[in-house]
């Protein structure tokens, strides 16, 4: 069988896909990944056939704004920081409810000519390629990346998407618009899954979230004696360098090391000196990191979250923005960690004091934990692939 996968180009967007896209090539399957084509590589190096479908996220945000000028006048980039929030989650909707969705629906219906799947794995904010699919009438299912928000924001990108369906001739259930009204492959543990989506019927299939590996050493040689170190990121997408700064100084008093996961977007000199027990890399190996931090300081992330919970350990969330303040949230709701709105180091510093101090926080992480181990493995998950194909 042929199945395409495929994801907005992101992190935090293609790397939850691929423990089952390697679970399904295992099985036998002919697989391909579609996304834009600056991860192409990663998608080669992983093994797959990657196909084009859309374009950077940074490149829709241009589209949606406008043009280039208008990010110039804030820094000249999609999380800066004097960008109004309330024009950032305009953006938001736009890029992620009609621009991209456009760009992918369009290259796909051009890839299909060629390579025809008998059956798309579509990420739920991905829905262009389910447009596709649609449109060429071939069977997809949606696959999450993490809990499926049913706040404000979140309506505001259901009805964005409503429309561009109805504009591309897609009919879609308003009522599952996330989802395209496709089955949910759902990595979220019920637990911090919104309730909504638990009691609302929706054709649901659990997938234990398995971090995408990617092997190497920990910076520093930290956690090989067994010392305790915090853990902190920001994401790949929307941290800055003066967000991370703060982090990094409310993390200082606590007298543990740090290892701070820059990405790629942040420059270690933009950090200015940083205290002797910091140590900054671009990358880290983070499911090594997880195996052995005590604490996880981050944006929000799905990935990194539902990672962090799977090993068992509390987080401090500083949302950045997109998923993070909903992510921040449910955490807080099973008592896993603390989420910080309103970002200083002090608040950093009495968030993750507490944390640090208090085992409840590890114990309701552990029970986490658990619950994401029971969950079908990506191969359960597999074998039923076909069936949806028929």
């Amino acid at each position: 069988m042929r199945i395409l996968f495929a994801s907005v180009g992101n992190f935090g967007h293609i790397f939850p896909l691929l423990p089952l896209a390697r679970a399904a090539r295992a099985a036998g399957h002919q697989v391909a990944f579609a996304t834009g084509e600056q991860f192409h590589q990663t998608l080669r190096e992983a093994g797959f056939e990657p196909v084009t479908a859309g374009r950077s996220v940074p490149e829709a945000f241009i589209e949606a704004a406008g043009g280039q000028a208008f990010l110039e006048q804030h820094g000249g980039e999609v999380g800066a920081q004097d960008v109004p929030a309330s024009v950032l989650a305009d953006l938001h909707i736009k890029v992620f409810g009609s621009v991209l969705p456009r760009w992918v629906a369009a290259d796909l219906a051009t890839a299909f000519a060629t390579y025809r799947p008998d059956l798309v794995v579509h990420e739920v904010l991905n829905p262009g390629a389910g447009f596709a699919a649609r449109l060429a009438g071939i069977p997809a299912v949606a696959h999450g990346v993490g809990p499926i928000s049913q706040d404000h924001e979140a309506d505001r990108l259901r009805r964005e998407i409503l429309a561009t369906a109805a504009d591309l001739g897609v009919d879609v259930p308003s009522d599952r618009a996330s989802t395209l009204g496709n089955t949910l492959i759902d990595i979220s543990p019920p637990s911090i899954q919104d309730r909504s989506v638990l009691e609302s019927g929706w054709p649901r299939i659990e997938l234990r979230p398995v971090p995408y590996v990617e092997q190497g050493e920990i910076p520093g040689g930290l956690g090989a004696s067994g010392d305790p170190f915090v853990y902190l990121t920001l994401g790949t997408a929307l941290g800055s360098a003066d967000n991370l700064r703060t982090a990094i100084d409310g993390l200082s008093p606590l007298g543990l090391p740090v290892l701070v996961a820059t990405g790629f977007r942040i420059q270690r000199a933009e950090l200015g000196d940083l205290p002797a027990h910091v140590i900054a890399a671009p990358w880290v190996p983070q499911s090594e990191v997880l195996a052995r931090a005590s604490l996880v300081v981050q944006h929000g992330g799905s990935g990194t979250t539902l990672a962090t919970l799977a090993a068992g350990l509390p987080q401090l969330i500083l949302p950045q923005g997109a998923d993070g303040p909903a992510n921040g949230q449910s955490l807080h709701a099973v008592g896993a960690g603390e989420v910080v709105f309103d970002l200083s180091a002090d608040a950093v510093t009495e968030n993750a004091r507490r944390i640090l101090a208090d085992e409840s926080y590890r114990d309701a992480a552990r029970k986490v934990a658990a619950e994401i181990a029971a969950m079908p493995d990506p191969e359960e998950v597999a074998a039923r692939l076909p069936g949806f194909a028929a």
